[in-house]
């Protein structure tokens, strides 16, 4: 009698370990609370260059990423980064470059597979920059003559992101993202940026 009282309390007690034990695998999972760090490669697309010919040109870049997780659902972070190789106009008189920025968001990152999630943020960007114009005195040259020295003449302005993370390794997530970075309200032009990297949570 005691033989199979005590293997139907044993069998009794399998579902609550199991139970226990997926309950302990999602909180080892959850992403709250948790810190990230993260280093990406990006394309910075300046767009509606000039007050004529609204030209596009891409320079490229890296970026520093440090942010944590409110929440479930919502993020904070700081970024900062710089350019390393300019924009030319086509043409090739005008050259745009990024000397360094820095930004801040809050998000919304949503699960998509238990490996993948989708996110969106929105924040403020600050850039300094300069754009160099070689035969300034040209006609041709007369709609980019405003963007010649500091650049952008608005370094601070709105911004947003869209992105999706996919987990590679424990806590390692390949990231893809794009968005717009900053509008130059004294100039018009718009600075999008196109990034692809890797960040590390802990």
């Amino acid at each position: 009698m005691k033989k199979v009282v005590r293997s139907h309390l044993i069998l009794a007690l399998i579902p609550a370990c199991l139970l226990f034990a997926q309950t302990a695998l999602a909180q080892e999972t959850l992403r709250e609370d948790k810190h990230y760090i993260g280093l990406l490669v990006t394309a910075f697309n300046h767009r509606t260059i000039g007050t004529a010919s609204k030209e596009t040109a891409t320079g490229t870049g890296g970026t520093l990423i440090v942010g944590g997780h409110l929440s479930e659902l919502f993020h904070a972070e700081l970024r900062a980064g710089a350019g390393f190789r300019d924009a030319k106009v086509p043409g090739g008189d005008l050259s745009l470059s990024i000397d360094y920025f820095a930004s801040w968001y809050i998000g919304l990152h949503y699960p998509i597979t238990n490996y993948a999630n989708i996110y969106g943020q929105a924040g403020f960007s600050f850039i300094q920059g300069s754009g160099e114009l070689r035969h300034p005195e040209e006609n041709s040259n007369a709609q980019f003559r405003e963007l010649e020295g500091d650049f952008p003449d608005s370094s601070f302005g709105v911004g947003w992101l869209l992105g999706l993370d996919v987990e590679v390794l424990t806590d390692t997530y390949l990231v893809f993202e794009g968005g717009k970075l900053l509008k130059d309200t004294g100039t018009d032009a718009n600075i999008f940026q196109f990034s692809a990297g890797l960040k590390y949570e802990f």
